[in-house]
């Protein structure tokens, strides 16, 4: 059911914090209008996006659904809906009542992360066998899968359903989404949708996110607006030693020299600077980065004093010491150095709160972990943004059949189930007896689930947000009021909710800023060089990326 996100990459880069917060979303789930379109470009792709009441005439009609279970934890502060009551196996209730697939054949590429189950597997022929549907999986690897996409979306040959996450949507890929893409709208805008109940159920702004080029192509995944990457730390040890949570970045700081003892091989912390963003107020790296301030003023994510504030204080910690040296040297696993007590906080996504918890439920049943809140710079309330109502969408090829066309719909609507429904079990645990067992009254994978079950049907579509372990409910309470906390502090962005194809000739502009971030943190690279990256940036085309930005804004409004 949960993805191994923890392991996408050995250490923290924009890309690994876009696909693992995705992955998150995927693993636990199971906006403001868009811009108007300005300008074009060959490929058939335009600039910019679409707003407003435009945009409400593109995506489909919102309708309740009917069938999800009512959460123990309603949604708030922006925050999941969190089940922690055992629902009744017995007493699921189905969201697709009619086969809507035909059984025609179709294929699908999407990102993998993990090893793939063999073609033909138990769980592809039972899902199959219950949508209607006759899938090709054509499953790639997570962390290369950019180079894939880029390659295969060049050529002639597209598979009949691409999975396209965000952090994908760069150079040329951003423009070929348009180009090779089709309009849904026929088939799902307005009450169209209405065949498709479960689709029909996801929020409407995950829909507006969907629109690219001026046409609505992509069905997608819905995310919470709430902080998907989380500070962990080991309460466990924590209670041991007596150590109090820190609540400032000097409290952090001097916690972390008490903490760390080289000579016993355990060091305070990896590489903090995705939590160090939220703790100095910086836009998280992978969002659209621009905001209008307080001032009235528009600025990129790197200009704000708090970029530099944040990487200082990060350097602050490896000058400490009180890094682990694999942090350092950026190898290895961070998310392994702290289930074996070698570093005590390190930064992952919500989802690894449950993965961890249930990995070492058996090897160290005393093994604890907890997010801890995040502060402002100043030790009071933090500033924090908001993620983006979507990030992962299933798109059709252009020239697609229309019976290929509905037997991918008909697809996705299976896998945007809600919760408490057959459908969804059928996707997150596969067939009874096959891939699962039900102990009191909780379903638990065996091995050929967990080989199975895991990240291929989850990329379709997805329900509203939810969290639900069944069987660590315990886990879910707490990830769900923590996601509730941090809601209370979050703020939407000027862009907030738009999916904005930038001009091509911007597409490297910020490219070298995640190496820099991660060479002066460790001390390779001085505070002027990062400042010197600024400046370049802002001559070789930041400032003019900034009136492309606020000529936008100022014909459409903010997205907040």
């Amino acid at each position: 059911m949960t993805p191994n996100a923890a392991s996408i990459s050995s250490g923290p880069s924009r890309r690994s914090f876009l696909a693992s917060t995705a992955v998150a979303t995927a693993a636990v789930a199971g906006g403001m209008p868009l811009l108007t379109a300005c300008g074009g470009s060959d490929s058939g792709s335009r600039e910019g996006a679409t707003s407003g009441k435009a945009a409400d005439k593109l995506i489909p009609t919102y309708v309740a659904s009917k069938t999800a279970a009512k959460p123990d934890l309603p949604s708030k502060n922006g925050s999941t809906a969190g089940y922690t009551s055992k629902v009744d196996l017995a007493k699921l209730v189905t969201s697709v009542p009619d086969k809507l697939g035909t059984g025609a054949p179709f294929k699908i590429m999407s990102p993998f992360w993990g090893s793939p189950p063999k073609p033909g597997c138990a769980y592809y022929t039972a899902l199959d066998a219950a949508a209607g549907t006759k899938i090709t999986w054509q499953n790639q690897d997570g962390i290369t899968y950019g180079e894939k996409l880029g390659a295969v979306l060049a050529s002639s040959s597209i598979p009949d359903m691409v999975v396209v996450p965000s952090w994908e949507l760069v150079g040329k890929i951003a423009s070929a989404v348009t180009a090779k893409f089709m309009d849904l709208g026929p088939y799902l805008a307005g009450d169209k949708v209405k065949k498709y109940p479960n689709l029909a159920a996801i929020p409407s702004d995950a829909w507006r996110m969907s629109i690219f080029g001026g046409a609505l192509r992509g069905i997608p995944m819905p995310a919470a607006p709430v902080p998907g990457i989380a500070p962990f730390y080991r309460k466990d040890i924590f209670d041991k030693k007596g150590y109090t949570v820190p609540k400032s970045p000097d409290e952090f700081l001097s916690w972390a020299k008490e903490a760390t003892s080289s000579k016993a091989k355990v060091w305070a912390c990896g590489d903090m600077r995705w939590s160090a963003a939220g703790f100095f107020g910086v836009l998280p790296a992978g969002s659209l980065g621009w905001n209008i301030g307080d001032d009235g003023k528009l600025t990129y994510r790197i200009e704000h004093p708090e970029y530099l504030e944040h990487l200082e204080w990060v350097r602050k910690l490896f000058d400490a010491g009180v890094v682990h040296p694999d942090d350092k040297a950026n190898t290895g696993n961070a998310s392994q150095r702290f289930t074996a007590g070698q570093i005590l906080v390190y930064n992952d996504n919500t989802a690894s709160w449950y993965g961890l918890t249930a990995e070492q439920a058996k090897a160290n049943p005393d093994f604890e972990i907890e997010g801890m809140d995040y502060f402002g710079a100043d030790g009071g309330d933090p500033t924090l943004y908001a993620n983006p109502p979507a990030n992962i969408w299933s798109m059709i090829r252009k020239g697609a059949s229309k019976e290929t066309i509905e037997n991918a719909l008909a697809a996705a609507n299976f896998a945007a189930a809600p919760y408490g429904t057959k459908e969804r079990m059928f996707v997150d645990y596969g067939v009874e007896g096959t891939h699962y067992t039900v102990k009191d009254g909780v379903p638990v994978k065996n091995d050929k689930g967990n080989q199975e079950v895991v990240n291929a049907w989850p990329m379709l579509a997805a329900p509203a947000p939810y969290t639900a372990h069944p069987d660590l409910p315990e886990i879910a309470r707490k990830q769900v009021e923590w996601q509730q906390r941090q809601g209370a502090f979050v703020k939407k962005t000027s862009t907030f909710g738009m999916n904005i194809v930038e001009p091509a000739r911007y597409a490297t502009l910020s490219s070298q800023f995640e190496q820099l971030e991660i060479d002066f943190v460790r001390g390779h690279k001085k505070l002027s060089d990062v400042q010197q990256a600024i400046s370049t940036w802002k001559s070789s085309g930041g400032d003019k990326l900034r009136d492309w930005y606020k000529k936008l804004l100022d014909k459409n409004g903010s997205g907040n």
